[in-house]
């Protein structure tokens, strides 16, 4: 049976403190909070009218199960406790029933740790504007999604909703936490990505790049929190389809991408609704990127 479709929430007896372009996040106590995975889907940063189902739930168990896998790598935010303890409405809980998750409150890291081990993206930009990522010298020729000799850690700024991240050095990463949190991040970061493109390889993909939040406890201890390895925070490629030079198809939003782009849309608030086939055919695309992280390996 499909899921009911959840696009915003207003959870009765508890406070929303945020709402981000995906998650909204209630408050529970002074040391935890509720954070719920919507359906909502963001394109060029800009939340679009219409939701994808089965997405925040996709999303949620991804999530989940990574978190539960790197675990022996760095402490996460998940506390353990059941969602139905404090979200008593039935109503309320059969909507936000296997997209939701109780948290740590933790002060989180304002950067974005982004590990990439193929050049895509913002970094393929850069790189051919100057043959380097975020300050890192890359060797010279590299094609368009070829391998990095190694992956490298590129932080980026948090943006305000509504405005693009901003890639800096290690150095400006260093000035806004600190020189030592900035190389545990760094290492904690390519550390799991390494964890987790091994499992993926294992199951036909590549995993291009992705990003890391963080955040500290009141000892200082680091931990890993939003989400993790998700096609929201990370390119997904099929192996078998990858080739040096062009732009693999990805395991996301890669459908409304597309079509945003074929009707040349300005980029800006409101955004346009999608046909349904756009929909249905991005919900499946994340279905499947859920039964090939978690499923069995393939070779």
């Amino acid at each position: 049976m499909t899921p009911p479709t959840v696009h915003t929430t207003a959870l009765k007896g508890l406070t929303k403190i945020h709402s981000g372009k995906v998650r909204d996040l209630y408050a529970i106590d002074g040391s935890t909070m509720l954070i719920v995975t919507t359906d909502r889907l963001s394109a060029f940063d800009v939340v679009l009218p219409d939701p994808i189902p089965w997405k925040g739930r996709v999303l949620n168990q991804i999530a989940d199960f990574w978190f539960a896998r790197t675990a022996h790598i760095v402490p996460n935010h998940l506390t353990g406790r059941k969602v139905r303890d404090v979200v008593t409405d039935p109503e309320d809980f059969a909507l936000v029933d296997g997209r939701a998750a109780i948290v740590r409150r933790l002060r989180a890291l304002p950067i974005e740790a982004v590990v990439r081990g193929y050049l895509i993206g913002s970094g393929w930009k850069d790189y051919c504007a100057s043959g380097s990522v975020c300050g890192i010298e890359l060797p010279r020729g590299l094609e368009l999604a070829a391998p990095l000799p190694a992956p490298i850690f590129t932080p980026a700024t948090k943006a305000e909703a509504g405005a693009h991240d901003v890639n800096i050095s290690f150095d400006e990463a260093a000035a806004l936490v600190g020189g030592d949190i900035a190389a545990r991040v760094r290492d904690i970061a390519i550390a799991l990505y390494r964890f987790a493109s091994e499992h993926a390889a294992a199951r036909g993909l590549i995993i291009a790049d992705t990003k890391f939040e963080f955040g500290l406890d009141d000892t200082g201890r680091i931990h890993l929190i939003d989400e993790a390895l998700t096609p929201d925070s990370s390119r997904f490629w099929p192996a078998d389809t990858w080739r040096a030079g062009t732009s693999p198809p990805s395991f996301d939003k890669q459908f409304v991408r597309d079509y945003l782009e074929s009707i040349h849309w300005d980029k800006k608030p409101p955004a346009p609704r999608l046909p349904a086939d756009i929909i249905a055919r991005t919900s499946e695309k994340y279905r499947e990127a859920l039964a090939r992280i978690t499923g069995p390996a393939t070779r």
